[in-house]
């Protein structure tokens, strides 16, 4: 009687052998593509898959093959050509497609008689129902395993409530044992945590008392260390396959057996925390699959009621020791090594900036100047006639004519005012002869002062030579462009300095000025020789501030102690002002500090 039961292969078997029976066929296969363009055939009938008529006509059955895996469709061939070049054909193929949703993976054929063929179309619509008969199967395979799985489902939830009932580690281990060994029919459960480096039984199925002195005891320890070291689960009996060293576990199962063994870790964050092993009589071993998982799936989900219970349940000092372990663990163990190594390293920069001390330099903007520097303005109105330096030009006080200024003007009116003197002297001269005192008084007075304006002018065309007043260098723009063009009283001509006497200004801002005081002392780098460095003693800090390219600074004269040819009035750069020593803590850490107290108002 044919049942939709069992194994695949013996279904395909009877499947084959009823559809033949009642559809009176001769011979049926169930064949799908295999390597290299052959057949593999999965099922036979008459016959074992290999026997020797199977594979006859198989082999001359491949255009139905190929036409029902291109097409999709059944397919029926009559006349089939008779092995070993008989005349008579041998029957009718029937080509039956099996799918998997959209897909043909197997081809189901059909050897009919040539009597058969002619009954009707009876016998062929009973073949074609074939693949109908084994998705049947498989859906039925589906809902066994689907039922399997929800009974295993419900013992694990049962399991866990158990568990979760417990208030305390030790009643809930021993709760997690008992049910195990009833629901599994096992002889023996044991649970046992990692304790240091050394698993320790904490509690087993149907014992109230562990006694470690026991040898049962301390080969099912030995047997959980095994599991745990690697981290796999041990089957004793093991499969020849089997990758997994299972020692212990087998000294177990003999001494104290026979019995077959099942240990499996429980794992915390990752890593293996506590073993549960399963023993049970050699005539029911732990092989199959879904047995095993389901054993894992209760690990699994009692694992974090059972540590956390195990973690609570302790003496306050055990749990106090327990927090501050890990996070020693974390700062000593051997994770995280450059992250230790920098930590160590920056603790040790720490220490030595604190506890040395080191030259506390401020930094400022600086400007060379002059020291004794004088300016030749315009003595009058007037224009410039030439000019006979150029910048840069050295200069002697009162030997160097710097340039002069058009006198044409100045000269006419010279001229007229003398005219005018000769005419009141000869007015006087003549009042004194007819003795008109008065007359001649008021045109000596006159007279006297056309001479104080010619006097005033002859001082001017003397001024109109511009000369050096002090011994130096021009430092001013050239004026050899603006020759006759007009200049004011007082506008500047020129400038000239002592570039042997020069003094820095440094510009030292609002927040470092606090620890600049006369007479310290410092280095200068020029942008334009950033190579040389130039000492400096300060003079004066100006008392007043200022605002220098956007920023509260205060002007601080520096006296330089040694004078370098290329220095020149107008070059600028960085000066390092030496304000003492101080911790070095102090010094990479103040304006931080400084910026925090300002911002938070401490």
């Amino acid at each position: 009687m044919f049942t939709c039961g069992g194994p695949p292969d013996q279904f395909l078997a009877d499947l084959l052998a009823t559809q033949c029976r009642n559809a009176r066929a001769d011979a049926a296969v169930v064949v799908r593509p295999g390597q290299k363009n052959r057949l593999e055939i999965l099922a036979a009938y008459p016959g074992p898959v290999a026997s020797k008529p199977a594979l006859d006509w198989v082999a001359r059955a491949h255009e139905p093959f190929h036409r029902v895996m291109a097409d999709g469709k059944s397919v029926l061939v009559p006349e089939m050509p008779a092995p070993g070049g008989s005349t008579e054909p041998l029957g009718t193929v029937l080509g039956v497609p099996i799918r998997n949703e959209a897909t043909v993976r197997a081809v189901a054929l059909f050897l009919l008689r040539a009597s058969t063929t002619h009954e009707g179309s009876a016998p062929l619509t009973l073949l074609e129902t074939t693949p109908l008969l084994l998705e049947h199967y498989e859906l039925r395979l589906a809902f066994d395993h689907g039922q399997a799985a929800m009974k295993r489902l419900g013992q694990v939830l049962d399991v866990l409530t158990v568990v979760n009932r417990s208030h305390r580690f030790l009643s809930a281990a021993m709760a997690l044992c008992n049910e195990m060994a009833t629901r599994l029919d096992c002889s023996r459960v044991s649970l046992g945590f990692l304790n240091g480096r050394c698993v320790k039984v904490q509690a087993m199925s149907h014992t109230d008392t562990v006694n470690r002195e026991m040898k049962r005891v301390q080969a099912i320890e030995a047997a959980m260390e095994e599991c745990l070291d690697q981290d796999v689960e041990v089957i004793y009996p093991a499969s020849d396959t089997a990758a997994v060293v299972c020692r212990a576990t087998a000294g177990l199962a003999g001494e104290h057996g026979p019995a077959g063994v099942l240990s499996l870790p429980i794992r915390e964050d990752g890593g293996a925390a506590a073993v549960m092993t399963l023993e049970r009589t050699p005539e029911r071993p732990f092989d199959r699959p879904e047995e095993i998982e389901a054993v894992r799936l209760i690990c699994d989900l009692c694992a974090p009621r059972l540590l956390d219970l195990r973690q609570n349940d302790r003496w306050f000092g055990a749990r106090v020791a327990s927090w501050a372990r890990q996070p020693m663990e974390s700062l000593i163990g051997h994770e995280h090594t450059w992250i230790k190594v920098a930590a160590i390293l920056f603790f040790f920069l720490m220490v030595f900036l604190a506890t040395t001390r080191g030259d506390y330099r401020l930094d400022a903007a600086f400007v060379l100047e002059a020291r004794n520097q004088q300016a030749v303005v315009a003595p009058f109105d007037a224009f410039t006639k030439s000019v006979l330096v150029a910048p840069g030009d050295r200069v002697e006080a009162g030997q160097t004519i710097l340039g002069t200024l058009e006198t044409t003007e100045l000269r006419l009116k010279r001229a007229a005012l003398k005219a005018e003197q000769l005419g009141y002297r000869k007015q006087m001269t003549a009042s004194m002869r007819d003795r008109k005192t008065a007359d001649a008084q008021i045109a000596g007075a006159q007279s006297d002062k056309l001479a104080a304006e010619i006097r005033l002018v002859d001082s001017k065309i003397e001024q109109a030579t511009l000369v050096a007043p002090i011994t130096g260098r021009i430092i001013s723009e050239d004026l050899k462009q603006q020759i006759g063009a007009p200049v004011e009283t007082g506008e500047i001509l020129f400038e000239i300095a002592r570039i042997d006497a020069l003094r820095a200004t440094l510009f030292v801002p609002e927040t470092s000025v606090a620890g600049v005081t006369a007479g310290q002392a410092g280095e200068l780098a020029s942008e334009g020789h950033p190579g040389q460095r130039i000492r400096f003693v300060i003079e004066q800090v100006n008392p007043i501030a200022e605002i220098v390219d956007h920023q509260n600074v205060f002007r601080v004269h520096a006296r330089i102690v040694n004078h370098l040819e290329w220095m020149r009035p107008g070059m600028k750069g960085r000066a390092r002002i030496s304000a003492g020593q101080r911790s070095r803590l102090w010094i990479v850490s103040h304006r931080v500090v400084d910026w925090l107290r300002m911002a938070l108002w401490i």
